[in-house]
């Protein structure tokens, strides 16, 4: 899998229809994480609402509420008249300031059960990787380990860390789960900036991706399954400490949520909200 071909199908998986109730949210949840990853580019035009609506599975008027809520955001700029359209805008500031707020509109309870999802595509990859991939095909995997290791910016490590996994969906030649995890990326890997800024939690990070790649080169699948999914969770759980850190304090986004994931009855998120 080229580097161009990666980026042709993480682009793709962008304007994959959106299948959640919460519409709006998911809208701007998906076009808010694509920004921040980079994946469109700053003063990149979006396309017009009417393409953009039938790409992502939503109507018009969906759309124009999600495209307001990113507007006010600051991530993207209307202009009317000829040569008019929408533009990615990548505001000034931390990214992180950012994330964090978008952090806090991510229930735990959804954040669990995005966990549990991704652990059961990437334990899946990991699993048949080990049954019928060469060690010979390991390559990529192996450079984006180097690559993790090496990276001193939160945002290109967290590209790296998305990468890995779908580079083992690849070796599991399995079109399925590498278009299932490229999907996935696009929605929680901009958060995972959040965790992997720090060299302790990135050190962390490698090892369990050596763990990961030892495990497929010795064609050990129940092993390779099980740490996969233990290196996805591991960063969920933390993504999940860090969505319930203090209300208000500087290094969480709050409001606290009650320990079974619901947040206070006051302060419930309406589902459709942008």
């Amino acid at each position: 899998m080229t580097v161009n071909r990666d980026k042709t199908g993480v682009r793709r998986a962008v304007f994959t229809p959106v299948d959640t109730l919460a519409r709006v949210d998911a809208v701007v949840r998906r076009l808010g994480d694509a920004i921040d990853l980079g994946l469109l580019a700053d003063g990149e035009q979006l396309p017009g609402e009417s393409d953009l609506a039938a790409q992502l599975g939503v109507s018009t008027v969906t759309l124009r509420e999600a495209l307001m809520a990113l507007r006010q955001r600051g991530l993207v700029t209307t202009r009317r008249g000829r040569g008019g359209g929408s533009f990615v805008t990548v505001p000034d500031g931390p990214a992180e300031d950012r994330l964090l707020a978008r952090l806090a509109d991510w229930s735990t309870e959804e954040l669990r059960d995005l966990a549990d999802h991704w652990a059961a595509v990437s334990g899946a990859a990991a699993r048949l990787a080990a049954r019928r991939t060469e060690p010979a095909d390991l390559r990529q995997l192996q450079r984006s380990l180097g690559e993790l290791m090496d990276a001193k910016d939160s945002g290109a490590r967290s590209r790296i860390y998305g990468r890995f996994h779908v580079e083992l969906a690849a070796a599991a030649q399995s079109a399925r789960l590498t278009r299932e995890e490229v999907t996935l990326q696009t929605e929680v890997g901009a958060l995972l900036r959040l965790v992997l800024h720090d060299d302790v939690l990135l050190a962390d990070a490698a090892d369990r991706h050596r763990a990961v790649i030892s495990a497929v080169h010795d064609g050990a699948d129940d092993r390779a399954r099980a740490l996969a999914e233990e290196c996805v969770q591991t960063s969920m759980a933390r993504l999940i400490e860090l969505r319930l850190g203090p209300a208000g304090g500087a290094s969480g986004p709050g409001p606290k949520e009650a320990p079974d994931g619901q947040q206070p009855p006051s302060r419930k998120r309406r589902i459709g909200a942008a």
